[in-house]
């Protein structure tokens, strides 16, 4: 049984309502609805153009659709308080190059009412999840891209979010390390149980990944088919099951 079966009795994590948007003259999202449940992972897949960082955006807060709306647990986004429980992890990993790794990792527990003890005791335990605690006061410059995605990730999963929310932020490391980060965030997620949402064009990384995607067509952005996927987990990229379903969401794009 997938997350999206075990939680449908509970209220979205994430719901989007008629969801517009238009930038100028160009209309890039249009009557875009769905809702994501508690401990459900979500990809956002479709080629380039089609709206996926943009809708990523409305569905964190940063960005206010031009129509339609966002739900959060329940909660109208206007009057959404907890924004600290919701992470993003960018494409790049934007990490400060003046900053050790565990400074790093504890840039976003600067503006929270924590300690400094508190801080520090979070900082180590999430470098430990992400097997980077040998690495705590190394540089930037000093790590292997796949290092840095682990930073970044680390610096998302500090602040404890319920919601994660990735923008392509493994669209940069190679077919080996991305699968590893791949292992990880699934090790992560199944310790956690957070709702995750994440941007993708590549069609194997969502089969690997999602219980559910929604597959986005371009200009303007809009569904064109959402497919549930109960294929147990570990899932192998050459396993005939998974490059099937890669197969038949190839065609739908």
């Amino acid at each position: 049984m997938n997350a999206a079966a075990k939680v449908q009795h509970k209220v979205a994590a994430i719901s989007l309502s008629g969801i517009r948007q238009q930038f100028g003259a160009l209309e890039v999202l249009r009557d875009i609805s769905f809702e994501v449940a508690p401990g459900e992972i979500v990809a956002l897949l479709g080629t380039s153009g089609c709206g996926k960082s943009t809708l990523l955006n409305v569905a964190s807060g940063l960005l206010k659709p031009d129509h339609g709306s966002l739900t959060i647990d329940g909660t109208a986004a206007e009057r959404f308080s907890d924004w600290q429980r919701i992470a993003y992890m960018f494409q790049e990993d934007r990490l400060l190059p003046w900053r050790s790794v565990q400074a790093n990792v504890a840039f976003g527990l600067e503006a929270t009412s924590l300690s400094g003890q508190q801080r520090h005791q979070r900082v180590e335990q999430v470098l430990r999840l992400v097997g980077l605690e040998a690495f705590a006061n190394a540089w930037p410059h000093q790590l292997s891209g796949g290092m840095r995605s682990r930073v970044a990730l680390a610096r998302s999963l500090v602040v404890q979010p319920r919601i994660l929310l990735m923008d392509e932020p493994f669209s940069k490391l190679d077919p080996h390390t991305r699968s590893q980060m791949h292992d990880e965030l699934l090790r992560l997620h199944a310790l956690s149980g957070m709702t995750v949402i994440f941007v993708t064009h590549d069609v194997e990384e969502a089969v690997v990944l999602a219980d559910r995607i929604i597959v986005l067509e371009p200009r303007p952005g809009r569904i064109r088919a959402v497919k549930s996927l109960s294929l147990p987990r570990p899932r192998i990229p050459t396993d005939a099951a998974v490059t099937e379903r890669v197969r038949q969401l190839r065609l739908e794009l």
